[in-house]
């Protein structure tokens, strides 16, 4: 049988690649498309408007811990592997601790980092807002957009005409079958 037995640089190796590469899969997908497992089920207000300006911003990195954490039991571990006595593996974890949790601190903050689009809408019923996202539906300036305000304001693109003038929508008028929204004239 054939037993084969990494050395203690190649083991150290290992286990970072392996921490640094589950902080990574960690990095959030903030999106203009993507909720949150808390939203679902929840209601949000809908609006309506049109987009009257854009430009690009970059989005700052987030510096929760986790990378600084993460960096550094990872270069605990890998340092720890490095050394002869137990002296010097202690100094060289301690040593990799710290140089791990430097590295993990960028890493987040460079992970977590982006472009993004300022969208500035002025509202059917009035008033301007703006709204920064991605723009996975290439919106621009000009574009009928609904404005959805649940667990964070989103945009996306408006199908169809306009909708009705404020006022128009009255649920509780008779005529129409049951559940059926009826239009005042």
């Amino acid at each position: 049988m054939f037993h084969f037995r990494a050395s203690a640089p190649l083991r150290a190796l290992a286990v970072v690649l392996v921490l640094g590469g589950g902080l990574a899969a960690c990095a959030p997908q903030n999106t203009g498309s993507t909720y949150s497992a808390g939203s679902l089920g929840r209601a949000a207000s809908i609006s309506y408007g049109t987009i009257v300006g854009v430009r690009p911003v970059q989005v700052a990195g987030s510096q929760s811990g986790l990378g600084a954490l993460g960096g550094a039991a990872a270069g605990g571990v890998a340092g720890s592997f490095v050394g002869g006595d137990w002296r010097s593996r202690a100094l060289m974890g301690l040593g990799g601790a710290v140089v791990g949790g430097l590295a993990g601190n960028a890493i987040e903050g460079g992970v977590t980092r982006g472009s993004a689009v300022e969208f500035v809408v002025r509202e059917d019923r009035g008033g301007d807002i703006a709204v920064v996202q991605t723009n996975e539906e290439g919106l621009q300036a000009g574009d009928r957009v609904v404005i959805n305000r649940g667990d964070r304001t989103r945009l996306s693109r408006a199908a169809g005409n306009a909708p009705p003038p404020a006022g128009a929508y009255n649920p509780t008028s008779g005529g129409a079958a049951y559940g059926a929204p009826v239009y005042n004239k």
